[in-house]
């Protein structure tokens, strides 16, 4: 196992758990800007936002990571409508529960029932999502080429 990506994701899952990220009350309260809004989190915002702008910025210059292994970003930076629907839906699900993922699964640790509902779900839409583009993907390469021509028939040579 790689030792950086270890700690770097103990690292996290210790920020979440104490910034609050893994209270689903907590993270409503701060959805909430119609209500009893909670700012709290604005500062776990901003940390995360300004922490990731120099690498990011220094990523898009570099073709491998530090490691070696390659840097992939988007193929595009247009907004097409499975962005759109993928925003909705993780937003519509973190509004819904006050989980996203990486909250989600140092929330696990908690032992909680709700949680590891909510981390099986998500887990299980997330396999439904890649077997769909699987599907999708065979039966487009699978499909039959249609030409305006008409096929000659076959004859048998002598």
């Amino acid at each position: 196992m790689n030792k950086l990506a270890f700690f770097s994701g103990l690292l996290f899952g210790l920020g979440v758990l104490l910034s609050g990220m893994t209270n689903p009350d907590k993270v409503l309260g701060f959805l909430n800007i119609a209500g009893a809004w909670d700012p709290s989190l604005l500062l776990v915002l901003v940390t995360a936002v300004v922490m990731a702008f120099v690498p990011m910025q220094l990523a898009q210059r570099r073709s491998k990571a530090l490691l070696g292994e390659p840097i992939a970003f988007p193929d595009t930076r247009s907004i097409t409508s499975r962005l759109l629907l993928g925003s909705a839906v993780f937003g519509i699900g973190w509004g819904m529960t006050g989980l996203c993922p990486g909250p989600s699964l140092a929330s696990l640790a908690s032992l909680h029932a709700p949680q590891w509902l909510f981390f099986a779900s998500m887990v299980a839409g997330m396999a439904g999502f890649e077997l769909w583009q699987r599907a999708a993907a065979k039966s487009s390469q699978t499909a039959p080429l249609q030409t305006n021509r008409k096929a000659a028939p076959l004859t048998a040579k002598p």
